[in-house]
């Protein structure tokens, strides 16, 4: 190696080391890489599944594409640069449906003015760091009905997960039925599911990438899918770039999915960060060092987002993955971040594999992505161990919460009646004082809304 070679080389070890204190964090820049690459690939399938779920609400696919992947490296690098953490941050799972099913859909709010509410919910998310807001909303809401949210979440996202499949599909008589099992789609479904259940319970990093990947070559092989090339250059971002219509999210009916969208984002962020930088060893005596700065770069993030044109941005569990290969510093996440730019390139990959197949009876079914979703779902699911189920002034409300959220495609009713059976049966069993005054607001106010016609 030349003399100029072997000096730029140490020079840029020196600035990494400079930036992210690899020596002090015992890792090495191998180690980052790779972790920053294993993180990546778990993670990836949002590449996929976010513009497949937000052009059911009438957004352009490949806009939300670019949308998801430049709100992804940006918050990602200032997770890198603010907190020097290895988490990796993009649109969250469980928001996005909340956004389509609930606000766009279900409260039938142009897609442009839900952009508006997941910004106003980041402005939120921000200007409440030093006034200590955040960390009463966490007090106040009972573990019980925070892991119940989480469940119910998951049950939402596999319910929509096994309509895309075609497994589960409308009854007049008994509401849903089981599919037609037997056809090539649900087939496929099927085999994909299969597929990733395996390679996850083996513990092979990126299941649901891999899953993706072959099920949808399969469905090449069948005609389920149509081929649309590999590589290309990345779509426009005009058409969801700066939508988002902030002054038709201040109207009153809003407020309520703002702050569905604050406090999701609340306590997936929290969640998130306690619970990957608890497995990396980097808690200080059961604190988190550098809070502020992590939880300020998933609101800055989710701003950005939705400037963009894209859901609300919050820290991925997956990240664990990369620590689990070694990741302890933020340059895991400058690697991460650059797949997420490299990506912008396979927009034919991506629109192969999360455009929808047309039925022959005119459903459109999304085989390839509904595993994905079944699949997240059930891991979400692990938050119901949580839930003190013998005592039943915290499982009846955690119930109500999970049930609801599938059976009524909406996060906001689950909370709600979550919300208010929590204050009426604590209330009931003479225990009233066990419930923080916030939760009874909230409870008087869900009750409201539901009195006065929603």
């Amino acid at each position: 190696m030349r003399p100029k070679a072997r000096l730029a080389e140490g020079q840029g070890l020196t600035l990494l080391e400079r930036w992210f204190h690899l020596s002090e964090q015992g890792t090495t820049v191998r180690t980052e890489v790779l972790a920053g690459v294993t993180t990546f690939l778990t993670m990836a399938y949002i590449i996929f599944v976010q513009p497949a779920v937000l052009s059911t609400a009438g957004m352009d696919f490949g806009a939300v594409l670019v949308a998801t992947c430049l709100a992804s490296a940006g918050a990602t690098l200032l997770m890198a640069f603010w907190a020097n953490y290895p988490i990796a941050v993009a649109p969250a799972m469980g928001h996005n449906f909340f956004f389509v099913y609930t606000v766009v859909l279900g409260m039938r709010v142009p897609w442009t003015i839900a952009l508006g509410a997941v910004a106003l919910a980041g402005i939120v998310f921000i200007l409440t760091a030093g006034i200590g807001l955040r960390e009463r909303l966490i007090t106040a809401i009972p573990a019980s009905l925070k892991h119940a949210i989480a469940a119910g979440i998951g049950l939402l996202i596999a319910t929509i997960g096994l309509q895309w499949a075609g497994l589960v599909v409308a009854s007049p008589g008994t509401l849903v039925t089981l599919g037609e099992v037997t056809s090539p789609p649900v087939l496929l479904s099927l085999f994909g599911l299969a597929v990733m259940a395996v390679l996850f319970a083996r513990g092979v990093r990126g299941a649901v990438l891999w899953g993706i990947l072959v099920t949808t070559a399969i469905g090449l092989l069948f005609g389920l899918v149509r081929y649309h090339g590999l590589i290309s250059r990345p779509p426009s971002l005009a058409p969801t770039l700066f939508r988002l219509d902030v002054l038709g999210a201040l109207r009153p009916q809003m407020l309520e999915a703002i702050f569905v969208f604050f406090f999701l984002a609340l306590f997936d962020s929290v969640g998130t960060l306690v619970g990957v930088a608890g497995q990396a060893g980097l808690l200080r005596n059961g604190v988190l060092p550098r809070a502020r700065e992590a939880l300020l770069a998933d609101a800055v993030g989710t701003v950005g987002g939705a400037v963009l044109g894209t859901s609300t941005v919050t820290a991925y569990i997956e990240s664990a993955t990369g620590v689990a290969a070694g990741g302890r510093t933020g340059l895991a996440n400058l690697v991460t971040a650059a797949l997420f730019l490299l990506s912008l390139f396979f927009y034919p990959m991506v629109r192969m594999i999360g455009g929808g197949y047309h039925t022959p009876q005119g459903a459109t079914l999304y085989p390839v992505i509904a595993p994905a979703l079944i699949l997240v779902g059930a891991l979400m699911m692990k938050e119901a161990a949580r839930i003190p189920w013998e005592e039943m002034t915290e499982a009846i409300p955690a119930f109500l919460t999970m049930i609801t959220m599938p059976l009524s495609l909406s996060v906001t009713d689950g909370i709600a009646f979550g919300f208010i059976a929590y204050a009426l049966v604590k209330l009931a069993a003479g225990r009233g004082r066990e419930v923080h005054w916030f939760l009874y607001l909230f409870a008087v106010l869900f009750a409201l809304r539901y009195a006065l016609g929603r």
